[in-house]
């Protein structure tokens, strides 16, 4: 049920307080609910005022302290005090046009001395500073001050582009480090493991030819001892011999395409075998030399 009234009584609804006028003079204020007037009195119903949270959105356009043209969205919650209701009726024809005029006062005051950016971290600062303003102003004229949001920041378009246009380029940046980093630790993983590949192949020959040669040692030794008459350099070039057609084998069972010219004769077996014996007894001569 609203607020009803007539001349000779009235009803005030919840969350709403009534001023009375006695010949054209504040008399009192009218809780929610109803009272008589006496017209012969001269009381009468002034008006009714709402006691709820009313809400105003003022849009301030200012300039921050690096030169950017920045729009504001505020909102602000506001409503009357009760006790002093009669204030809020006679003191202010139109309340919004205050608050609004106080809140461009204080905002283009504050914010051109903050930079672009240090508006975005600091809207709460602006918003108290605000609160702070209106909360003094506007308690003498019976209003209360709930609440102040500052909702939105909106710098101008060309600027909007701009940040964005920064904040990609600083990211591209940041992924290029990252990606050089990760491109340079596979670089090097990549070298270490053909490092270790080639040391351990290294290795593996080395073991594998000194198995050869124990194997070749133990070989002549044997068939020297077993066949009597023959002597070390006979045995190595029958070995050696053997080793050649094996390896004429081999070649001639290979699975690929590929012609292979050697020369082939007996006498290239036994220069084979001279510049072996050769290599070992120079080699058998230069550790005796370092003993020495």
């Amino acid at each position: 049920m609203g607020n009803t009234f007539c001349l000779f009584c009235g009803c005030v609804a919840q969350s709403s307080v009534g001023v009375v006028e006695q010949w054209g003079r504040f008399h009192r204020l009218a809780q929610p609910g109803f009272h008589f007037f006496n017209p012969l009195a001269g009381e009468c119903l002034a008006g009714i005022l709402s006691t709820r949270i009313s809400s105003l959105d003022v849009r301030i356009e200012t300039k921050t302290k690096d030169n950017v043209f920045v729009q504001l969205l505020c909102s602000i919650q506001y409503r009357v005090i009760k006790e002093n209701a009669d204030d809020a009726f006679y003191e202010l024809q139109n309340p919004q046009e205050q608050i609004q005029a106080y809140v461009f006062d204080v905002t283009r005051a504050i914010v051109p001395r903050m930079n672009l950016d240090e508006l975005f971290e600091q809207k709460g600062e602006v918003a108290k500073a605000v609160l702070e303003e209106l909360e003094k102003v506007m308690g003498e004229y019976g209003y209360n001050i709930e609440h102040i949001l500052m909702v939105d920041i909106i710098p101008d378009p060309s600027v909007r582009r701009a940040m964005n246009e920064i904040n990609a380029a600083q990211r591209m940046q940041l992924a290029s480090e990252y990606k050089g980093e990760a491109e340079k630790i596979l670089l090097v993983k990549k070298a270490e493991a053909e490092a270790q590949a080639k040391y351990l192949g290294g290795v593996g020959v080395a073991r594998q030819r000194q198995a050869i040669t124990d194997g070749l040692r133990e070989n002549i030794l044997n068939f020297s001892h077993k066949v009597e008459g023959t002597n070390a350099k006979e045995v190595m070039d029958l070995i050696m011999i053997t080793q050649y057609f094996d390896t004429i084998k081999d070649l001639g069972n290979s699975s690929k395409n590929t012609t292979v010219f050697i020369p082939h004769g007996p006498g290239h077996v036994r220069d084979i075998g001279e510049q072996i014996r050769n290599g070992l007894m120079e080699a058998a001569s230069a550790q005796v030399n370092v003993e020495e």
